[in-house]
């Protein structure tokens, strides 16, 4: 479809969302700031949407939904445009990221928050009161979608996912009408939002728990690449010892002055010197750190990275031969983090995050699928290959997803996402 062609179609569209009672600012090509509003994070996307439009609030995005269906065109939203990965063309793109309401309830230890608030909003707003979100690795990254794919933050092993501490949404389903979905309300569809992704409806308002934690020993430390090999299978038999207020990956990476070097990442909730007793044996075995540093900090304040996902998979173990592998790769930055904990014992009414069982995650920023043996598990919030999105779920829980999205869902309106077919 061409530039020309969309903005006819947009025009129509915007006098459909208007008269659907839409009070956000709507953008067409040709629009000033119509190239910056459709743009997602992701380097290299591309979406050409026949409108990009910002939702003031929930009356708006049922609004768009109302008018996507009356013109027959697909929807896909956005709010932070982390996890934009299947393009809007010829659709309509409807933008939450305007919508930032943010309430700390100390009292109960809850959050209740828009769909475009950012993590460190809710990190600082929590601060104040000595409490915790189950935030990722970046500030910058909008909630509601990464809780939605699951949610994998450093006090996971301690807490679990993000999606296990969500008590309640209100949500815009595909026939337009809004919802509150809680474990007594629609627990059908309360049970598929936590790990489902945006298959189900559009969030509105997300609440969820917060945890008494102020203060952790973090950072990463550097050593040089030459006791790799061995740091990994230490660490493989290590981390079957460890307590989940510790969590840690192992990183290996390119420094800027080219040399090849071995990251140990460390988050440990409590005190410094038990932080300091247990991580000792890994430490003795990788050598005398090159540089970085563990410190005692505000937890919002412990900047611990991440590793953008073009390979992914969660494996039972780390063999020798894997590990020799990835050790001669000289080239991609490499991470293996420790999962367990509270993620792989969530309670018997925990939503359907996939693989919880699985030790171990394996990120790669490159495509190494034709070198290295998948075991064919993914997770949805690192997955950037969205035709996969069946393989983040245990075959159990996508059925269930299914049989969910047929009843909410049955003409898969809700597609441009990591998409669950009905």
């Amino acid at each position: 479809m061409t530039v020309q062609a969309v903005a006819g179609v947009g025009v129509d569209v915007v006098a459909g969302l208007l008269g659907n009672g839409f009070g956000g600012e709507v953008f067409l090509p040709g629009d000033a700031e119509y190239d910056v509003r459709r743009r997602g994070l992701v380097p290299g996307f591309e979406s050409q949407p026949a409108v990009v439009a910002e939702a003031a609030g929930r009356d708006d995005v049922r609004a768009a939904v109302w008018t996507a269906r009356e013109y027959g065109m697909p929807l896909a939203v956005q709010a932070t445009g982390h996890g934009t990965r299947v393009p809007a063309d010829g659709g309509i793109l409807l933008k939450t990221s305007s919508m930032t309401a943010l309430l700390i309830d100390p009292e109960r230890r809850i959050a209740k928050v828009g769909p475009g608030v950012r993590w460190g909003a809710v990190i600082d707003a929590a601060a104040r009161f000595g409490l915790a979100p189950l935030a990722g690795s970046s500030r910058d990254v909008g909630v509601t979608g990464y809780t939605l794919g699951g949610g994998l933050g450093w006090l996971a092993r301690r807490y679990g996912f993000a999606a296990d501490s969500v008590i309640r949404a209100e949500i815009v389903t595909a026939d337009g009408r809004i919802r509150t979905v809680s474990a007594d309300q629609h627990p059908d569809l309360f049970w598929a939002i936590r790990g489902g992704s945006g298959n189900f409806g559009i969030v509105t308002s997300l609440e969820f728990r917060l945890y008494p934690v102020r203060q952790v020993h973090a950072g990463i430390l550097y050593f040089d690449a030459g006791n790799a090999a061995a740091t990994l299978k230490f660490y493989r038999d290590w981390t079957t010892t460890i307590p989940n207020e510790l969590s840690t990956a192992i990183v290996l990476t390119t420094l800027p002055d080219g040399a090849r070097a071995l990251g140990i990442k460390v988050m440990y909730c409590g005190p410094a010197d038990l932080a300091e007793h247990l991580l000792k044996p890994l430490l003795n075995v990788a050598g005398q750190p090159i540089s970085g540093e563990l410190r005692t900090t505000e937890f919002g304040e412990a900047a611990m990275g991440g590793t953008p996902a073009r390979y992914l998979d969660l494996v039972d173990t780390l063999p020798d031969e894997l590990i020799d592998t990835l050790v001669q790769l000289t080239e991609p930055t490499i991470e293996i983090r420790h999962w367990g904990g509270a993620m792989a014992n969530p309670g018997p009414d925990a939503g359907p995050v996939g693989h919880r069982e699985a030790p171990y995650s394996l990120i790669i920023d490159q495509d190494l699928t034709p070198v290295l043996r998948t075991s064919g598990r993914t997770f949805v919030n690192f997955l950037a290959d969205p035709t996969r999105a069946a393989t983040a779920y245990a075959p159990k829980d996508l059925e269930r997803l299914r049989e969910i999205k047929r009843t909410y869902d049955p003409d898969n309106f809700f597609h441009l996402n990591h998409n669950i077919h009905p």
